[in-house]
């Protein structure tokens, strides 16, 4: 099947796009850009950064302005995915949603309004596997930002191996170990499927110790060298 990826450039929905590849035709990606943090439905730390992440994919980039509210987001989903119909010809749409009920059901709609179907690699999975999967298949994330006790910002800028996986999985009681409900959000620097990896250069973090976001102000792709997984944050 020919399908568009609903993409922001974090783990979920980057993990979802290379299931997908295995099993069908990537045509493009589809990005919202939010207003803000505030986002009823999409992710918006570092969204700009989406641009360099499909140059790294070598695929085409459906990007649509959203309005934080509910409403207004998923009009701008509509226009998106029937512009990714209309000019790719897909038929399907492919989600990082794990559990979110509230996402998966209003994309759902928004795909049926529109004749395509809704493709969920990654759904009722246990949270932890999903980390867990990402680590193992050569992922490089950082965090971007942290929203809640006990997460701190000094998290930001952090890769996610399996000693973060670990202590996310011991934190279920004060959060979702995949951060869906919005206890932190990602960046991929790097992943099988990027032809180049990112490498950020310039950044600052706004925000106080539990409720802090990493921006990224200067971001290059480079060549990707066998072997070397140093951290995509550059010390110069």
């Amino acid at each position: 099947m020919r399908v568009c990826v609903l993409y922001s450039g974090g783990k979920d929905s980057s993990l979802a796009l290379l299931k997908a590849s295995e099993e069908h035709e990537v045509a493009c990606l589809v990005t919202l850009r939010p207003e803000s943090e505030e986002s009823w439905l999409f992710h918006y730390p570092n969204i700009h950064l989406v641009r360099l992440q499909a140059e790294a994919l070598q695929l085409p980039l459906i990007e649509e302005p959203s309005p934080d509210d509910e409403k207004g987001g998923l009009a701008a989903l509509r226009r998106a995915l029937a512009r990714a119909k209309r000019v790719y010809g897909v038929e399907g749409v492919v989600t990082g949603a794990i559990k979110s009920s509230y996402q998966a059901t209003r994309f759902e709609r928004v795909c049926r309004e529109l004749g395509l179907e809704c493709i969920n690699p990654l759904w009722m999975r246990d949270d932890a596997s999903v980390l867990r999967e990402v680590v193992e298949r050569g992922f490089h994330v950082i965090f971007t930002r942290v929203a809640g006790y006990p997460l701190r910002k000094t998290l930001l800028g952090r890769r996610i191996d399996m000693e973060i996986v670990k202590m996310l999985e011991s934190l279920r009681r004060y959060l979702n170990p995949s951060g869906e409900g919005g206890e932190y959000e990602t960046l991929v620097l790097d992943m099988p499927l990027f032809r180049k990896r990112l490498v950020l250069l310039k950044w600052r973090i706004e925000g106080i110790d539990y409720d802090a976001t990493l921006v990224v102000e200067e971001a290059v792709l480079v060549e990707k060298r066998r072997g070397s997984w140093r951290s995509g944050i550059s010390s110069s």
